[in-house]
């Protein structure tokens, strides 16, 4: 089968490789939509390197459809499925305080597991039996499912964070994870949402996508805020975050930011201004579902951020598509569709 491997920082192509070792009990689906996410291109390119195997198979955004069940009850072949990439392992101090997202023990797709970047993709029995495989309704497309991830992350952060109706949020950084911030918070009920963004195309995104005010970051030091999340790994934006939250605001340090990164930040803005500060990673499995129900009842049109498709054989031009930043999401599917 055909597979796009990561070998090392800066080297990844698409390749024929073995199909699938199956184990007893291991689900067999068709890769159906998969798609780039901001960490993979920070694999790709070395920026983020613990857990990362050489010749891997990357992608922890995907959907497909069963070839094999694996004997599993209540799966048949031609469920279209969602899988939530990390499996929590249950035990720990963080699982048991019911943090399974930061799981000391996690074992995720892209990582541990090879991802969806390939025609085929094992499902392993316990992430089957852990409830981590989900059933697609008919009218949910592929990759609109692709995103239940990027969304359920963004849910873990703002429930993180306790958003309340009718205030103010700003979103400094409207790549996709920001856009999908933009679209939840206003079906949040947020009063204003107010984009930050140094791209012009990424600002009318935001405004087409529920925003009510997008500026560019020298523009939004005048801002007065009840809530900031800092969607991108900016140690600016960041500190950004910090001038322009009102007084017991609550900022969310969202994006990952580059390993071994320090940075000046104002202790002292959030001292005076008793500000709380969040960070937020992964997401559970309770969210994951949260996020297809938000996707199949069409609250989130999150299809509408799928701006680029290209078959499995180009995803190296999709990787340099999603990479420049003209993107919005990049899905790779099983269809030969060209670039929307």
């Amino acid at each position: 089968m055909k597979a796009a491997v990561f070998h090392k920082p800066d080297v990844m192509a698409v390749e024929a490789v073995a199909e699938p070792a199956m184990q007893r009990g291991d689900m067999l689906i068709r890769m159906t939509a998969a798609a780039i996410c901001g960490t993979d291109i920070r694999i790709l390119r070395g920026r983020k390197t613990k857990g990362v195997r050489a010749r891997s198979i990357l992608g922890h955004e995907f959907t497909g459809e069963i070839l094999e069940t694996g004997g599993h009850r209540g799966w048949n072949m031609g469920d279209t499925v969602a899988i939530c990439p990390a499996l929590p392992c249950g035990q720990c101090r963080e699982c048991l305080m019911e943090a399974e997202n930061i799981c000391a023990n996690l074992t995720a797709f892209g990582y541990e597991i090879d991802g969806g970047f390939a025609e085929r993709i094992r499902v392993p029995e316990a992430f089957v039996k852990a409830g981590n495989v989900f059933r697609l309704r008919g009218d949910v497309s592929p990759e609109a499912a692709a995103l239940a991830e990027p969304l359920a992350c963004v849910i873990n952060g703002q429930e993180l964070m306790g958003l309340k109706p009718g205030g103010s949020v700003a979103v400094l950084g409207t790549g996709p994870i920001g856009l999908l911030h933009v679209m939840l918070a206003r079906h949040g009920g947020a009063g204003e949402v107010i984009a930050v963004q140094r791209s012009a195309h990424r600002r009318e995104a935001a405004l087409a996508l529920g925003a009510d005010r997008a500026l560019p970051p020298d523009e939004a030091e005048g801002l007065s805020v009840d809530a900031a999340i800092v969607a991108v790994g900016s140690p600016e934006l960041a500190n950004l975050a910090a001038r322009i939250t009102r007084p017991r605001g609550k900022i969310s340090l969202f994006a990952g930011f580059p390993a071994g990164v320090e940075t000046s930040f104002d202790l002292n803005a959030i001292h005076y201004g008793e500000h709380s500060v969040t960070g937020a990673f992964g997401l559970t499995r309770k969210q994951f579902a949260m996020a297809l129900d938000l996707i199949a009842s069409g609250a989130l049109p999150v299809n509408k951020l799928v701006s680029h498709r290209y078959a499995l054989d180009d995803a190296m031009e999709a990787f340099a598509i999603a990479e420049q930043g003209s993107a919005l999401k990049v899905v790779l599917t099983a269809k030969c569709l060209r670039p929307a």
